[in-house]
């Protein structure tokens, strides 16, 4: 859905915030931009092995996604050759694929020795996750997008968040001065979330010493921090942790298939924009939660609104627009993480795209180039199946 020219500064920024909140619980392990192929297909299903992270409990059954009649195969044309499925995959790094057209598997595929009950980590999909737990916090009349942050974060008064609504960080616009920039080891990327102070979010603690740089809701700035702020507003509207309300919300009344987790930073508090580990069956079932409006159990979660609002250009980025926290482009949204994950949804196909990978770049345009073909390719072979 990106431009690929303007990849690298905007999904690499997810995980460097993550890494400098969140300390290793296993002796010896690199910062996670450095991980092997190896380090990647070990530790990328086993997170919790390796970060501390909190239980998404599952509920009692799961939602069934029964086989299509037909299954597809698409073959492609791509950088002067004649691509498959088994090449996209093995190209890649591709662990795990999943199409799903009217709720029904069109395609499921595994790979890097990963099986179906294997989780896989979700990187900044989870700030697309963290949006619609806001929504089922709306809905239940906990949170609304035009109050204000300090409302929920009383520590930020006084600060450049003053006067920055919910709908400011759900669009990136809070106007707050920040720097990402990764060569830099004094930009505000390389220092938040390291300092402890006690009682306070790490986070919090350094964001509340920020100035600001525009006014609020006016431009729309690629902030890491604004995702786990985010986060701590929806958990404390809704009195719960993430992870607690994700479960009741969404894991047990939709019925996904096991339990998640959800790394949690060195304050305690799940990282808002980050690190959720799922099946990729239940990365399909996120995505068609979303695609049927976010229905479980028979039930509405999210306001009547709100997937259309979520999913449609709230605020220009100068790529292709940007919802609350999702991607948007003219006739889908997505759901993305460096290192090759995707929830891409089609509204008016009924298409459900999960790609999962350990590519050997975290970010690289070359690499979402030929993830953007294979999905285009994808899309075209589900058009010619009968519903």
């Amino acid at each position: 859905m990106r431009n690929p020219t303007c990849v690298l500064i905007l999904t690499l920024a997810v995980w460097a915030g993550a890494a400098h909140a969140q300390a290793p619980v296993k002796a010896g392990v690199p910062m996670m931009l450095t991980w092997t192929p190896a380090q990647q297909r070990q530790w990328y299903p086993a997170m919790e092995t390796v970060f501390e992270t909190r239980t998404v409990a599952r509920g009692p059954s799961a939602h069934r996604l029964p086989m299509a009649a037909k299954q597809i195969a698409p073959t492609y044309e791509f950088r002067g050759k004649t691509w498959t499925v088994d090449d996209y995959m093995a190209a890649n790094s591709v662990s795990g694929l999943l199409v799903l057209k009217d709720g029904k598997i069109l395609l499921e595929r595994y790979g890097l020795g990963r099986k179906p009950t294997d989780r896989w980590t979700s990187f900044s999909v989870a700030k697309s996750i963290t949006s619609t737990l806001a929504g089922a916090a709306v809905r239940d009349g906990r949170l609304k997008l035009t109050d204000m942050v300090t409302a929920y974060i009383p520590e930020l008064k006084g600060s450049a968040y003053e006067g920055v609504s919910v709908h400011d960080l759900m669009t990136m616009s809070s106007g707050v001065a920040w720097n990402e920039d990764y060569n830099d080891p004094k930009s505000d990327i390389a220092q938040a979330g390291v300092v402890l102070e006690k009682g306070v979010d790490p986070y919090v603690s350094y964001v509340k010493r920020l100035g600001r740089a525009h006014p609020p809701g006016a431009t729309w700035h690629y902030n890491t921090s604004e995702t786990d702020l985010m986060g701590i507003v929806v958990a404390r509207a809704a009195g719960k942790p993430l992870a607690a309300y994700l479960s009741e919300k969404i894991w047990k009344p939709y019925g996904m298939e096991r339990d998640a987790v959800w790394m949690v930073d060195r304050g305690g508090n799940e990282l808002g924009g980050c690190c959720i580990s799922m099946t990729l069956r239940d990365y399909g079932r996120v995505g068609q939660f979303i695609l049927d409006g976010g229905m479980a159990g028979g039930k509405p979660v999210l306001p009547a609104d709100w997937v259309h609002e979520a999913t449609r250009v709230q605020i220009a980025n100068g790529l292709t627009g940007y919802g609350y926290f999702w991607w948007i482009g003219p006739e889908a949204f997505e759901a993305e993480g460096i290192y090759g994950q995707s929830i891409l949804v089609y509204p008016k196909d009924r298409l459900v795209v999960v790609i999962n990978s350990a590519w050997k770049r975290a970010d690289d345009a070359a690499d979402w180039v030929a993830m953007q073909a294979f999905q285009k390719a994808v899309r075209l072979a589900a058009a010619q199946t009968r519903p």
